[in-house]
């Protein structure tokens, strides 16, 4: 299919499932020339959009990430919405390859003509959100999906950089956390906006209920964050649909007192602006790999800093007095 962004977006409204899936293909792409396509597609796909849902789910491995969306999304297809999903699994840090095996636990939602669902490989992203998710978001919003889900891979502290991507956080966690209460209720407290206890359902289900009802008086001893926000504590069965409703409605709850007290703007923002820096970061970094009149230089470092000729502060400082004495000139040249 030639490329022609206007056609390509056009094609895409219409629900042309196989020109989606080219279109984040190029977005999640590093090649120079389909970056500039994707630029091209994401310009014309306008700007972002305040009446879209970006939803993150995060949890350890076997929590039921997958099957809990598929149920959740399944559910606000009922209630009038378009639903996407961004599925990133964890890629080999030796091959690059990844198991992508999450849109097989998303029977439904993978079959339904409202839903859209792309697993990426997450191509050792920091947390597993793939570095292209922040762009392939806005391409589906501006296509028509008003609720998306970014699914990680769940492995580390690093998993809250989804927050940086997304307006409502969602954590997961299994029946009978048991010791793990005391380490983890901080860190929810932060950076989570509503935690759903899985696998309440027929031998699991008293464990789930204890852990909820341990997690809520953990929640409820901070009292609410600054953005008057206490964190609501779910139980829910993605086999049996108990709890679904209800924690569909405290998600939808949280976005709408982003909305409601002005605080969706302010988030965004300052997504956007920490989404700058590691784009910056992660752009210097690959440069200084992969640059072809570099490669020499970086082996000699590397060579260097290994046989323990230079130490590794003198090699990284005098790299990045290098790069900021040029962007220094290249700035004021432009003046």
């Amino acid at each position: 299919m030639t490329f022609d962004a206007g056609t390509w977006l056009s094609a895409m409204r219409r629900g042309d499932r196989a020109t989606i899936g080219r279109a984040l293909s190029l977005v999640e792409s590093t090649r120079p020339e389909d970056r500039a396509r994707a630029r091209a597609l994401l310009d014309a796909a306008g700007p972002e959009r305040t009446d879209v849902h970006r939803i993150g789910v995060t949890g350890p491995p076997g929590v039921g990430k997958s099957t809990l969306i598929d149920v959740l999304g399944m559910r606000l297809l009922d209630r009038g919405h378009k639903v996407a999903v961004l599925a990133v699994d964890p890629s080999s840090e030796r091959s690059g390859g990844s198991i992508l095996g999450d849109k097989t636990r998303m029977t439904r939602l993978g079959k339904d003509p409202r839903a859209f669902v792309r697993p990426s490989p997450s191509r050792g992203a920091l947390g597993g959100v793939a570095r292209r998710t922040r762009d392939a978001m806005r391409l589906l919003e501006g296509i028509g999906y008003d609720r998306i889900f970014v699914e990680t891979v769940g492995v580390g502290q690093s998993e809250t950089l989804v927050a940086q991507l997304t307006d409502t956080v969602l954590g997961l966690l299994s029946p009978g956390v048991g010791d793990g209460l005391q380490g983890v209720k901080r860190g929810l407290l932060e950076w989570v906006d509503v935690v759903a206890v899985t696998h309440a359902d027929g031998a699991m289900r008293g464990a789930a209920q204890r852990t909820r009802r341990e997690f809520r008086a953990a929640l409820g001893l901070f009292g609410a964050r600054d953005d008057g926000w206490i964190p609501p504590v779910c139980a829910v069965s993605a086999v049996e649909g108990d709890g679904v409703d209800e924690l569909c409605d405290r998600i939808e709850a949280h976005f709408e007192h982003l909305v409601g007290e002005g605080r969706l703007e302010a988030r965004r923002a300052e997504q956007r602006v920490r989404w700058m820096w590691h784009l910056i970061e992660s752009g210097l970094l690959a440069g200084l790999r992969g640059r072809p009149g570099l490669a020499a230089r970086v082996a000699a470092w590397e060579r260097a800093v290994g046989q323990g000729e230079e130490a590794p502060e003198t090699v990284a400082e005098s790299v990045v007095e290098a790069c900021l004495e040029g962007l220094e000139r290249s700035v004021g040249s432009d003046t």
